[in-house]
């Protein structure tokens, strides 16, 4: 034991709460980063993917005899060839009715999308693959493709029809609702089908260590632990035997960590062919492949009294799931109906959601899956109510909204398996805090100038619930070496959001150490057994609360041992930047978590004292969900001439229970608005009739830059820490997305003077001409 500085001489450790420097940034930025593209094993072979050019048809033939004769080819696949493996499983458990619609590896007898693998090529590099990929010739007996959710349905296979379920839910008694309403409010909406395209496309590699028995992923995201037990599963292997590995990821939002056919192929190959196989995608195929999502089409109706107050809200919609139902099941689905109420107090009602297939690319979560399209839905509903009863846009808001003393708020609804119950949120307050820091009413005034001098200028308004923290459960080992470093391990995953910043700064503020010792390893099935992942905004509940509990085990394990050589009871005891010392001490004997560790390592004395090394592990478990709301504000110009939209200012703010760190709630809002922009605006896969997709790269499918996202201002709230935790915390990751689509809508219908005049996403310039040319025609007319 040695004397170390006194408490008073050394760092404080209170990070939580603080705009501390991300500790993941530096590789990034000093371009020391790796991907799954930079990395390569010796001897491997390189995968290319033959994809179907036709939607919907019959396969009567697959020649790959030239194709076999390439230069460098090793071996080529048709369904043929892997025929016992089965179709790719659900991540959870869902419904019964979705098995039959779950996706092959490669097309057995039938092409459902273009773009569907049918082949796939195994070849020394990975140009000879592509080369020889052009060799393979399909022959396609082409069937009517199915492209219209809305339409009949049609058949998926023999006595299967390509609408597998509906789902319900609702309560109260909705007739009596409406036929008591003062007044009905109904609208037609929909949501274009886009989706996540991060910097990074897909990449996989798999690799079998035959001496060990062990079959290996590299390039898993998101949730690498739950996909391993996917694939242990699928290949019939034990756990143990199949390894996960997380490398760095340019960008998740949803589409990037589930499983795809790809993933599966490389380890299969990898098992046959005795050699490493990597697959990179490239941007068309990322376009054509990768998850879509959002699609809806809905027909809601509220039934509300004189006063805007609403007595029931009733919304059947149109789900458009794509060719196949891939790893998520209906989640997205499931979400639209459970989260579309909202913030707001809804007595009585209904959702229907048509899950229904067609002939496109198979669709599954993107960024705030379920509550952007729900969002959307829901205040375009509360906007079109005060049009109706000429009232305030934002006075029917606040009439409407939950107030704070109801909360815990119970629902009578469900999402994702979870009875949703509101924890706490203070919704009122927060409308009021927003919309005098945008300074709504003196804005309205220099609205009305602007107008005057002939400008389409508006404002728009959207409130938002999202969910997080979805459990059950999550754990963690924090530990201590004998250099004082400390180790965090989390079967969590990092995919840009910050999330090694964040668990370190909860370790360091709980364990009393310097955040910057601390190592957060994640993504490596072979370092824990268990993990809940990084996805649908439940990273900094789940694991931040298990790192809570984790380190807090280590701590008492240190002070209990530090009390005996201190001589000092361990209540009296603190730790200050690594160093055990009396409370309020400035002088007397120490003890540093290093020389600790090192008393505490494994030995003859760690059976009697039943620990190796000072090291423990700590678990959360959740039963309900966590509800971060929010609003956004934004201010938008339409030119007259073109019928582009300019977002001149968006603001939201968010309520995040506590926030681990404000810089990094900002930035996650600040992306999430930028995403959010996109759908409402530029973003949307379209297809041909014949479904031919005809959005394949970037000048068809547009996104937008930072010259179209405004400087975004973020009111960080932390007005209602969640009481289902010891941190308070609520997820931050998709509230900036969650109610973008909803407020640019309500600011053009402002700015152009036509309320409910939008109604579906995304706000195109030929969309916006159109409204505007008849608004000048049925000018031209009123003034005959």
């Amino acid at each position: 034991m040695s004397i170390q500085a006194a408490p008073s001489q050394r760092k404080e450790t209170k990070v939580f709460g603080k705009r501390v420097p991300r500790l993941e940034d530096l590789p990034l930025v000093k371009g020391l980063g790796r991907f799954v593209a930079d990395l390569s094993f010796p001897h491997q072979l390189y995968m290319r993917v033959v994809r179907s050019p036709i939607a919907h048809g019959t396969i009567t033939r697959i020649d790959a005899d030239e194709a076999r004769k390439a230069p460098g080819v090793v071996a080529i696949w048709t369904h043929a060839d892997i025929a016992s493996y089965p179709l790719i499983d659900f991540r959870d458990p869902s419904a019964e009715a979705l098995m039959p619609y779950r996706q092959p590896l490669l097309a057995k007898d039938r092409v459902r999308y273009v773009g569907e693998p049918i082949a796939v090529v195994f070849a020394e590099s990975a140009y000879l693959a592509e080369d020889a990929a052009d060799l393979v010739f399909a022959e396609i007996d082409e069937l009517p493709p199915h492209m219209d959710a809305q339409a009949d349905c049609a058949s998926f296979a023999p006595g299967i029809s390509t609408e597998p379920i509906v789902l319900k839910q609702g309560f109260g008694d909705l007739p009596g609702a409406f036929a008591n309403a003062h007044c009905v409010v109904e609208l037609e909406l929909s949501i274009g089908r886009h989706s996540g395209v991060p910097m990074e496309c897909r990449g996989a590699i798999g690799r079998y260590d035959a001496a060990q028995d062990v079959l290996e992923l590299w390039g898993a995201a998101k949730v690498p632990l739950r996909n391993r037990e996917t694939m242990a599963r699928y290949f019939q292997r034990s756990s143990a035997s199949v390894q996960l590995y997380e490398l760095h990821v340019g960008g998740g939002f949803g589409v990037r960590g589930e499983l795809y056919p790809e993933d599966f192929l490389v380890c299969a190959a990898s098992m046959t062919l005795g050699r490493p196989v990597k697959w990179i995608e490239d941007r068309r195929e990322h376009l054509m492949a990768t998850n879509q999502s959002r699609e809806q089409y809905h027909r809601v109706r509220a039934a509300v009294d004189q006063t805007g107050r609403i007595l029931a809200l009733s919304d059947v919609f149109f789900h458009d799931q794509g060719a196949y139902v891939r790893t998520h099941g209906a989640r997205v689905a499931d979400l639209t109906i459970g989260m579309l109420p909202g913030p707001y107090h809804v007595p009585v009602y209904q959702g229907i959601g048509h899950f229904r297939l067609t002939n496109k690319t198979p669709a599954a979560t993107y960024r705030s899956p379920g509550r952007y399209e729900g969002s959307f839905v829901r205040e375009r509903l509360v906007d079109a109510i005060a049009a109706k009863l000429g009232l305030d846009r934002i006075e029917v808001r606040r009439r409407n909204l939950i107030p704070s003393a109801d909360m815990p708020y119970t629902r009578q609804l469900g999402a994702l398996g979870t009875e949703v119950v509101l924890d706490s949120g203070d919704y009122a307050g927060l409308l009021q805090t927003s919309i005098d820091r945008f300074g709504w009413d003196e804005l309205q005034k220099t609205i009305r100038v602007r107008r005057a001098q002939g400008e389409f200028v508006g404002a728009g308004i959207a409130m938002f619930l999202e969910k997080s923290g979805m459990g059950p459960s999550d754990s963690v080992t924090v530990s201590v070496d004998p250099m004082g470093f400390v180790e965090v391990v989390t079967g969590g995953a990092s995919v840009g959001q910050g999330f090694e910043t964040a668990m370190a700064q909860i370790c360091a503020e709980t364990l009393g150490v310097d955040y910057r010792r601390i190592r957060v390893v994640h993504g490596q099935t072979d370092r824990i057994r268990f993990g809940i992942g990084a996805h649908a905004s439940r990273a900094t509940v789940m694991t931040g609360n298990a790192v809570h509990a984790a380190a807090t085990n280590v701590r008492d394990l240190a002070l209990k041992h530090a009390s005996v050589l201190l001589q000092a009871p361990a209540e009296l005891l603190d730790i200050v930047d690594g160093i055990v010392a009396r409370k309020g001490s400035p002088s007397g004997p120490t003890i540093s978590l290093g020389q600790l560790s090192r008393q505490l390592s494994p030995g003859p004395e760690a059976i009697a004292r039943g620990t190796n090394g000072l090291s423990c592990e700590g678990w959360f478990y959740a039963d309900h969900m966590t509800y971060p709301y929010g609003v956004h504000l934004a201010l938008v110009r339409v030119d007259g001439e073109t019928g582009q939209v300019f977002v001149e200012r968006y603001m939201v703010a968010s309520d995040v229970g506590r926030a681990v760190n404000p810089m990094i709630v900002e930035g996650q809002v600040v992306g999430g608005v930028a995403q959010g922009l996109g759908g409402a605006l530029y973003e949307q896969f379209r297809y041909s009739d014949t479904g031919q997709p005809l959005s394949l790269n970037f000048a068809e499918y547009l996104i937008p830059t930072a010259h179209e996202v405004p400087d975004v201002e973020v009111i960080v709230a932390e007005d209602a820490p969640s009481p289902l935790n010891p941190l308070g915390i609520k997820g931050a990751g998709e509230g900036g997305c969650t109610g973008v689509g909803a407020a640019i809508a309500s600011a053009v219908d402002d700015a152009i003077g036509i309320p409910g005049a939008i109604t579906s996403l995304p706000i195109t310039p030929a969309k916006l001409k159109a409204l505007l040319k008849n608004r000048r025609d049925n000018s031209n007319g009123d003034s005959t």
